[in-house]
């Protein structure tokens, strides 16, 4: 272990513990259990391992950090070993861990509703009062769309249901009495290390009945996407953007028989080689790119992105709360959405560069993607929402917008 390696999939959860900061550390693999928790001062140590620092930069730099106090290369391997058994390193046992999940998972006909019973009811009974609530709950004062014109898509939120209902109703009403055969639902890979995007021709499971996959579609895009798709399915098992996405579409489109098109989208950071950029993207992702535009000009076919934009507040790594931020990341969402209502990638991609992603907008590959492959079209935000999370000072910032047929 020259050169550890901390893994890339794990969620880190401040909470306060009788008085005292804690990091509640979710794994979705299950290798590190349910509710453990480590201090606050172990991630930027996390950080420092990245597979490139050997020991002897790990000593400098943790003695650095730790204001000169000294810390040995056999120190180091002390701690590496208790973080490997904790479950927190990219080693060998983690890599066999995921291999046989993949296996396992691959193995399953169909992507079970991993968050019913959770995020939302996980009865049909419950489940389908619930959602039309929230569809109940679309803002009355939302901008109407050009009367007359077809939907070709939406933005809608990928945040807890409960957190985003004004956001979620506005976005899926317009869907009523639609009868799509195919959707396109453009997730969010939160746990996507290897290419862009991430798919799988698994049907997925809500209460309220299965949503089949478009396999053919499925294949004709990871035989197009070369590297830019990563070559398993297996971040999808516990990934709730598509998720929450099929439920809305399989309650609002009601008994009309539609397949999926799962595709979930990972960071450009690490894709693009740090170079995030427009061109950089279409040189990983053209192909991709070019055969999901024609999926989605086949009629009947509509383009769902389930997104969340900016991610604020000492929860997501900024020094300052929330609310200071707030005024900057909403203008950065105002810009983006103008950028995309104008049909221009290029200045989707400017205000991007231009923040430098300083507000963590997950959906940003998603974002892009929409940008790229839908014909010249009218954009209308229907709503833009704040979750607000008091106990972290952090927040998160989503939108509602449909976009239909010039």
């Amino acid at each position: 272990m020259e050169h550890p390696r901390a893994r890339h999939d794990l969620e880190f959860i401040p909470f306060d513990h009788e008085g005292r900061q804690m990091i509640l550390v979710r794994d979705r693999l299950g290798l590190v259990p349910y509710g453990t928790g480590v201090p606050p001062g172990l991630l930027p140590i996390l950080a420092l391992m990245d597979g490139l620092r050997s020991l002897d930069d790990l000593a400098r730099e943790i003695t650095a950090l730790q204001g000169g106090r000294s810390v040995s290369r056999e120190g180091i391997l002390a701690v590496l070993a208790e973080l490997d058994q904790a479950g927190l390193l990219d080693t060998e046992r983690y890599r066999a861990a995921k291999t046989q999940a993949a296996a396992d998972f691959a193995a399953k006909p169909i992507r079970e509703a991993v968050f019913a019973g959770q995020a939302y009811p996980d009865t049909r009974a419950l489940l389908a009062p619930y959602l039309d609530a929230i569809l109940a709950l679309a803002p009355q004062d939302a901008p109407a769309l050009p009367a007359g014109a077809r939907l070709l898509g939406i933005i809608a939120p990928h945040i807890d249901p409960e957190a985003g209902k004004a956001a979620y109703g506005a976005a899926y009403a317009p869907l009523r009495g639609l009868a799509p055969k195919r959707v396109v639902v453009l997730g969010v890979g939160h746990q996507i290390i290897r290419g862009l995007y991430c798919l799988t021709d698994k049907s997925y499971a809500t209460p309220l009945g299965d949503v089949p996959a478009d396999a053919a579609a499925v294949a004709r895009l990871r035989a197009a996407g070369g590297a830019a798709v990563d070559p398993g399915d297996l971040q999808h098992r516990d990934e709730h953007s598509v998720e929450f996405q099929a439920v809305f579409l399989r309650h609002v489109l009601g008994e009309t028989p539609f397949s999926l098109v799962p595709v979930l989208c990972g960071s450009p950071l690490g894709a693009l080689s740090g170079n995030a950029s427009r061109a950089a993207f279409l040189d990983l992702a053209g192909p991709f790119l070019e055969t999901l535009r024609e999926l989605a000009a086949t009629p009947d076919t509509l383009v769902v992105a389930g997104v969340d934009f900016c991610h604020i507040g000492p929860k997501f790594g900024h020094d300052k709360p929330a609310q200071l931020l707030e005024d900057a990341a909403t203008a950065h969402d105002a810009a983006l959405l103008d950028a995309l209502a104008a049909g221009d990638a290029e200045a989707f991609w400017a205000e991007s560069a231009r923040v430098k992603d300083r507000y963590n907008v997950c959906g940003l590959t998603a974002l892009a993607t929409l940008a790229e492959i839908l014909p010249p079209s009218d954009m209308t935000v229907l709503c833009r929402d704040i979750m607000r999370e008091k106990e972290t000072a952090s927040a998160v910032t989503f939108a509602a917008a449909a976009v239909t047929a010039r």
